[in-house]
């Protein structure tokens, strides 16, 4: 982890010092180490190119995903793929002296308890000691299948995973690794569903659906699948520290002022539009400041443009909306406001 950290801070400070200049080579080589990281899952998983973006986007940008979608279109393996395209060093596997693993996988259910996906301490009576049993969210990449399945108390456990990077266990904290990501996977016809509250939602950067894949696609993954050796030539094809070194340089890309302007008129007309009970938060706009660098510098881009704003915000804000009536969809909502607030906010404040 202090490796990944120091790659990271040296990142910042390179680029700070050289500037725009010596920013535009280093976004052309993460957009090329992006094209070869999607082209890698692709091999595995049959999924919109522009949906891996955003969702590398949204780990180099520190945040965690939600795939609201049905059963058995590849949430795990996706999952799978992302980790297991990243090769990893025996330092990337420790934190606070617990032993991590590149990827696990929370299958969701009514039952689970908090202990169950933090870990607990037991005594044991041959030592006289009280040893710690790490539960799965001790994993660089975790996946939490069917996440409104767990109780309330249950998914609260998650809280202070995705905004701290922590966990607290009987008084003691623990780190999480770096990176940390959770895909969570959220069915949206079933029974026993308990829907997530608003403040959980909220620390979700984005909101996705892979949805079905077509006539042609759906094929190609029977032929492959249908084999046991589907996954035998899947390998690595980035390092830990060049993910290190890509979230150090999201901060380096340029958002200009009025694009500012822009994200915070259009996050704050949700908060007045008759449909929405409950708008986005503060914390909403920061994220899609954030999501929106990212995602510039996935496409090999130093600046942030009003039209990648308007692109992105609909998969990063609709989740975070509480409608008054239930049946009206939110992301339609989020998409007419983006046509009523104008793009040159800036200027018509300054007028």
């Amino acid at each position: 982890m202090a490796e990944k950290l120091q790659s990271r801070d040296e990142a910042r400070v390179g680029f700070a010092q050289s500037g725009a200049e010596g920013l535009a080579p280093a976004v052309s080589k993460v957009a090329a180490a992006v094209a070869r990281l999607i082209e890698n899952i692709q091999s595995v998983i049959s999924i919109d190119p522009r949906k891996l973006e955003y969702i590398i986007a949204s780990k180099i940008a520190g945040g965690h995903v939600i795939l609201a979608d049905s059963h058995g279109v590849g949430k795990t393996s996706l999952a799978r793929a992302l980790a297991g395209s990243i090769s990893w060093n025996d330092g990337d596997l420790y934190s606070d002296s617990v032993k991590l693993e590149a990827f696990s996988r929370i299958q969701c259910t009514v039952d689970l308890l908090p202990q169950d996906i933090l870990g607990y301490n037991r005594f044991t009576g041959a030592t006289q000691e009280m040893i710690f049993n790490k539960g799965p969210i001790f994993a660089h990449f975790v996946l939490c299948d069917e996440i409104n399945l767990l109780t309330p108390k249950t998914q609260g456990s998650f809280l202070q995973a995705m905004e701290e990077q922590a966990v607290t266990i009987e008084g003691r904290t623990f780190r999480l690794p770096d990176p940390f990501f959770i895909i969570a996977t959220m069915n949206l016809k079933g029974v026993h569903l308990f829907p997530l509250p608003a403040p959980q939602l909220d620390r979700f950067m984005i909101e996705l659906s892979m949805g079905y894949p077509s006539g042609a696609d759906e094929a190609s993954i029977i032929r492959q699948h249908g084999r046991d050796d589907a996954w035998s030539n899947f390998k690595p094809v980035i390092g830990s520290r060049e993910l290190a070194e890509w979230r150090g340089l999201v901060d380096h890309v340029t958002i200009h002022d009025e694009i500012v302007d822009y994200i915070v008129a259009c996050v704050r007309e949700t908060r007045n539009h008759p449909d929405v009970s409950v708008g986005a938060s503060p914390r909403a706009g920061v994220k899609v400041s954030r999501l929106a660098r990212a995602l510039s510098l996935v496409r090999g881009k130093t600046y942030v443009t009003i039209d990648l704003v308007k692109e992105l915000f609909p998969t990063a804000i609709a989740h975070r909306l509480l409608m008054r009536d239930p049946s009206l969809s939110s992301a339609q909502t989020v998409k007419s406001i983006l046509e009523t607030v104008p793009v040159d906010i800036a200027r018509q404040r300054k007028n």
